[in-house]
């Protein structure tokens, strides 16, 4: 049986890929006369990192907000486990399990790393606005529940010695790294990341790189990204999409995708053997 069609399989280095987490059918976005997504369809796998591409104002992020419900298609469903999901607004997408990064940073800067990070738990925060002001019983319990989390995350990715520094002080590549921290705060089954390595130097992608791997991997997240370096897309992806002026034209292994004449002579450039 061909692996992109069955249940579930593992890769070679031993990951599970499971069943579509999440399907795009026939999507077309527009923007007054503008097209930016005509007519696109491809899922998203349970464990999988999937990767879309192309070049600039191909539609990427564009697919990427549809996909996270800031913008609402207006031809085309998208399906998530099983079922077509209604129009609803950001945060009750983030309650299904769907957190994300984004291609500008969205932090506040004034505000510490733990803070910032604290702000990914909102999803889970409970307890009233009265409660929350009085700090007692279970808006207390939950506080601690939830810094618990946050604190797991901070140790994950390494960033405990600033995790009291303001985030205005920050260097870029930091700051991206708590960007993905605040949304893996979330616990999120599906993860969106729109252009993770964007401004980094070799070593911050490198490391970024890294995490992005060790999350997949350590909490089995569903990955989604957005990336303009291509040796990164290929070695971090299991499949990935090809978008260019936002018809998709390529789907794939890294390796398809690679040896695509229509993705090569759209995006990748000259092939070298």
């Amino acid at each position: 049986m061909n692996q992109m069609n069955a249940e579930s399989y593992v890769t070679a280095d031993g990951r599970t890929i499971g069943g579509v987490v999440m399907e795009m059918k026939n999507i077309t976005l527009r923007f007054g006369g503008v097209t930016a997504i005509e007519d696109i369809s491809f899922d998203i796998r349970e464990g999988e990192i999937r990767a879309i591409i192309g070049p600039n104002g191909a539609g990427k992020s564009s697919m990427l907000n549809v996909i996270s419900g800031f913008y609402v298609p207006q031809e085309g469903e998208v399906w998530f486990h099983g079922a077509p999901r209604p129009k609803m607004r950001p945060y009750k997408v983030a309650k299904q399990g769907i957190a994300r990064t984004f291609q500008n940073i969205a932090l506040f800067e004034g505000m510490s790393v733990l803070d910032n990070v604290m702000t990914g738990r909102l999803t889970h925060m409970k307890s009233g606005m009265l409660s929350q002001a009085m700090w007692w019983g279970k808006a207390q319990r939950e506080e601690f529940e939830n810094r618990a989390q946050v604190e797991k995350v901070i140790d994950f990715l390494e960033i405990q010695a600033i995790r009291k520094t303001p985030v205005g002080r920050l260097p870029y590549g930091l700051k991206k790294r708590v960007e993905l921290a605040r949304a893996l705060a979330a616990e999120p089954k599906l993860l969106l990341l729109d252009e993770p390595m964007a401004g980094m130097n070799v070593e911050e992608k490198e490391d970024m790189s890294r995490f992005i791997l060790d999350v997949n991997d350590e909490f089995g997240t569903t990955i989604c990204l957005i990336e303009h370096d291509m040796g990164v897309v290929m070695d971090l992806s299991d499949r990935v999409v090809v978008m260019d002026y936002g018809k998709k034209i390529g789907d794939g292994t890294p390796n398809d995708v690679r040896n695509n004449q229509a993705v090569i002579d759209a995006y990748l450039g000259v092939s070298h053997d």
